[in-house]
């Protein structure tokens, strides 16, 4: 798909969990995405912007995946037309077994949800090998095709997994000894009795067979998108689980000493740990002088397999490839360091305390030394996808040389208008805005758009300056004439969105709750909540297209999105 920094694109941005249709199985899914991506399209979107498919964890974040490569189930279109090994009346057999009407109903119920996947995916699998795996069939030569092409990374990740499930937590360090690392579990495996050995070997295949699925569904959808005139932009995090299948495969490319985070942040009023020492991901450090090694092997790989799904995608925190916040403690032991002073915590690390790795940015040289190895880093990825097809989430405290450093790599960063200031000090509009750039609202972690204006019009009137000056911004930069502070309306909504659009950046995205000028909120950082990650919109893509309120609501947001040149 030719994307050109000469054709502006509007897109949205939604999580595919998120992503509603009337007979899904209670989360979005490739088809939820196939029916979301038509009704853009008719809208004049061209591109839809999706946050991480891995693999997900225990606490269903998408950025704490346990695979950098391999796909979350639960995003399979399960039915007898997209997973041949299943009949219609197995689908309806295992699907009876649960509540679906409670299922489709709210927020995403993880744990049934995959349960119910989980269920309907060992059918297929048990039918694929007694039809075609053990006779050599046709489909299992394709299969296994797949496993050959893949093995790098399939091998490692599918024993992973079947111990995950045999031991039944991602902890690989709370595993035995004889499987705490895939070399070690290799051997441990060869050791084993006949029974034992093909009894893992038996699991291991199925969640490649998963993996085999899931691609597939996943290549045919980027062309069926491709036919729309809608391109699909991923999302990479820039670090991994410390509990990932990467890790256990390759200890030696991580220094698990160590986690990766954010510095202090006073914004996050309510947590005295991130006030006081920053956020604390847990994510492993990278090996970089080891990665250097390699040709940075691991990392192409990896964007090597988005490429196959996404035609662009978006780095989370691409910061990170030119230094990262690093804590010399994993998240467990924040309750115990949140009291200590300095001095204290240094008692407890061996004299080490958070700061930037390899290094801060106090002085020129440690700048020119940070600036020149995250482009060496980028260099190798933008090598696997092409120009411009990365994005870079360049927000939070941004060194000044990331920015130019981005745009003589030709990546895109992101501009947010309630923040956006140019050299001057001055406040952006977007009539300015560099065209290699992508302009929004919001990400997943922002609250949205009606939540920000009407808390700002509460607080504008209670006489605060400072609500009454963000209200003045964000009118100034859409253009909007009227008298401060005002309540929402539809002409704000509109205005708003139009202001967006007609910004000089190459790529304007709506989160689709300010497309929807809806309350919903996907994630609030920091925070550990049943709501994070599971929230759902409370339309399917069929009433969007079809509910009369909807559908005069929309035609007004396409003549808006044609207005901005940004359609098809």
């Amino acid at each position: 798909m030719e994307l050109s920094l000469d054709q502006p694109l509007a897109g949205l941005l939604a999580p595919l969990f998120a992503i509603r249709a009337r007979h899904d199985l209670g989360v979005g899914d490739t088809e939820c995405l196939r029916l979301f991506a038509e009704w853009a399209s008719e809208q004049g979107f061209r591109l839809v912007q999706l946050l991480p498919i891995n693999e997900m964890g225990s606490d269903n974040s998408p950025y704490n995946a346990i695979s950098s490569i391999a796909l979350e189930p639960t995003t399979i279109f399960i039915s007898p037309k997209s997973v041949p090994d299943l009949s219609q009346a197995e689908c309806e057999k295992i699907a009876g077994g649960f509540d679906l009407e409670t299922l489709r109903g709210g927020a995403v119920k993880w744990t049934e949800v995959k349960k119910l996947k989980r269920a309907l995916l060992n059918r297929a699998f048990d039918n694929f090998s007694t039809k075609h795996w053990k006779r050599g069939s046709a489909r299992a030569k394709k299969f296994r095709a797949f496993v050959q092409v893949e093995a790098a990374w399939l091998d490692g990740y599918a024993l992973f997994r079947a111990l995950m499930d045999e031991h039944g937590t991602e902890c690989w360090d709370t595993w035995p000894e004889a499987v705490r690392t895939f070399a070690a579990a290799r051997a441990w495996l060869a050791a084993q009795p006949l029974p034992k050995r093909r009894e893992v070997e038996i699991r291991a295949r199925f969640f490649s067979y998963v993996q085999w699925l899931a691609f597939q569904q996943w290549r045919s959808l980027r062309a069926e998108c491709e036919t729309l005139g809608v391109a699909l932009m991923g999302d990479v995090p820039f670090g991994v689980s410390y509990y990932s299948a990467d890790v256990w495969a390759q200890p030696e490319l991580f220094n698990l000493e160590w986690s990766g985070g954010a510095p202090p942040e006073p914004y996050f009023k309510d947590d005295p740990f991130v006030v006081k020492w920053g956020q604390n991901w847990g994510v492993p450090l990278y090996r970089w002088d080891k990665m250097r090694t390699e040709n940075f092997a691991w990392w192409r790989q990896r964007v090597r397999m988005v490429r196959e799904i996404f035609h662009l995608f978006r780095i989370d925190h691409v910061l990170g490839f030119y230094r990262i916040y690093g804590f010399p403690w994993r998240p467990s032991r924040n309750a115990e360091f949140s009291p200590l002073s300095h001095d204290e915590a240094r008692a407890r690390t061996g004299g080490e305390l958070p700061h930037f790795v390899p290094r801060d940015d106090s002085n020129w040289e440690s700048c020119d030394a940070n600036r020149r190895e995250g482009e060496e880093r980028l260099r190798a990825l933008s090598e696997e996808v092409g120009e411009h097809r990365l994005i870079g989430e360049d927000l939070g405290t941004v060194p000044d040389y990331v920015r130019p450093s981005l745009t003589s790599l030709g990546i895109p960063g992101f501009k947010i208008p309630m923040w956006e200031r140019g050299w001057d000090g001055k406040w952006q509009r977007g009539r300015d805005y560099p065209r290699l750039s992508v302009a929004t609202y919001a990400t997943h972690d922002h609250e949205p758009l009606r939540v920000l204006w009407d808390r700002w019009t509460r607080e504008a009137r209670a006489s605060s300056h400072d609500a009454l000056n963000e209200l003045w911004h964000l009118a100034e930069f859409a253009e909007l004439q009227l008298p401060l502070p005002t309540e929402w309306s539809d002409a704000i909504h509109q205005g708003l969105l139009r202001g967006l659009f007609r910004s000089n950046s190459w790529i304007a995205i709506c989160m689709i709750t300010d497309l929807l000028g809806n309350t919903q909120r996907f994630n609030v950082p920091g925070a550990v909540a049943e709501s994070n990650w599971s929230a759902r919109l409370p339309y399917s893509v069929e009433a969007l297209r079809s509910e009369p309120d909807f559908v005069e609501k929309m035609a007004r947001f396409a003549a808006i999105v044609r207005e901005s040149g940004r359609s098809r």
